[in-house]
């Protein structure tokens, strides 16, 4: 069946949704939901995506979506799809335009309004070191000291890793909540669920129905869903890539350790059995001399039947020496 509504985690989806002048009380409404109460936005006005270097030389930066509030809070708002390397990184990066822009000339104390710069995830980052923070939705990040006390406030990162979120319709409760569950879901959805029946949400599906949508608009979409498609299907071939090496390199592993540990217990065996052999031979003669040279015997053909074995096997010399204590000479004899 064919899709009603754009999929968000497309770059033109995105922007359609939150990134269009008409988008600001939809823009305003996600951001509120994810920053803490005494951040709240009130006004928004988008500022140019672009930034440039200070010479024409530098590595510029184009956002999917900057604003600013009407504190002069600066916001850098992130669709990523796919992990990239050095993904927290670039976002670091980015976040340095917005400082530097508010430089003043001449005289200036260097007292910085807030920024943020937040991230939603269409995947999730693999190095942290707990259950509880793998499974963790919302990450966020502050400059911290030693002692995990907050150095400085006005420099926030936020990521929202998609894949993490499971909430169920009839367990939403935040309005975070809310708006993830609808940008993980909206592409699925045929009519709109009663719980996004309020003025915001109807202006935010509104703004995604295909239906609505000029013979351009929808040509950029299906280039976005292309891009987004084939991206998708390259991460997720790297992933079974990736899994089936290390499966078939834990089976190569397996196979040398089981052969290693047979070896072994083939050697213990085969002495254990030639001794007893041995033992029973000598006693069966009724004489100490029989008993050693049954037991010597026993261990001798023991060692050399171990050997045999090995050399079969195609085991190399060196570890035939080790195992047995035999020469290469009595071993080129077997």
């Amino acid at each position: 069946m064919k899709a009603k509504y754009i999929n968000p985690f497309t770059d033109f989806g995105f922007k359609k949704i939150f990134g269009e002048e008409a988008s600001k009380p939809i823009l305003i409404d996600f951001l509120n939901a994810i920053l803490p109460q005494q951040n709240k936005i009130k006004e928004l006005s988008f500022k140019n995506t672009e930034q440039l270097g200070q010479t024409d030389a530098d590595r510029k930066a184009i956002y999917d979506i900057y604003c600013e509030n009407e504190s002069g809070e600066k916001f850098i708002v992130e669709l990523q799809k796919a992990k990239q390397n050095y993904f927290r990184e670039r976002t670091i990066y980015y976040s340095t335009f917005p400082i530097r822009e508010q430089a003043e000339k001449g005289g200036w104390n260097y007292n910085l309004k807030a920024v943020y710069c937040i991230g939603v995830l269409d995947f999730t980052f693999d190095d942290y070191d707990t259950e509880p923070e793998k499974n963790e939705v919302v990450h966020t990040i502050k400059l911290k000291n030693q002692n995990g006390k907050t150095f400085y406030d006005k420099l926030t990162y936020i990521y929202l890793e998609m894949p993490n979120f499971k909430v169920e319709e009839q367990d939403l409760k935040t309005r975070l909540d809310k708006w993830l569950y609808f940008i993980k879901h909206l592409e699925d959805f045929e009519t709109i669920p009663t719980i996004f029946k309020d003025k915001v949400f109807t202006q935010a599906f509104e703004k995604a129905e295909l239906a609505k949508f000029g013979q351009a608009e929808l040509d950029s979409y299906e280039s976005s869903l292309k891009v987004f498609r084939d991206n998708k299907a390259t991460f997720e071939y790297a992933q079974q890539t990736a899994f089936d090496e290390g499966r078939a390199e834990g089976i190569e592993k397996g196979i040398a350790e089981g052969i290693e540990k047979g070896i072994v217990e083939g050697i213990e065996k085969g002495i254990a059995e030639g001794i007893e052999k041995g033992i029973a031979e000598g006693i069966e003669k009724g004489i100490v001399e029989g008993i050693e040279k049954g037991i010597e015997k026993g261990i001798e053909k023991g060692v050399l039947k171990v050997a045999r074995a090995l050399k079969s096997t195609g085991v190399a010399t060196e570890i035939i020496i080790q195992s047995t204590g035999l020469t290469e000479s009595e071993i080129n004899k077997l």
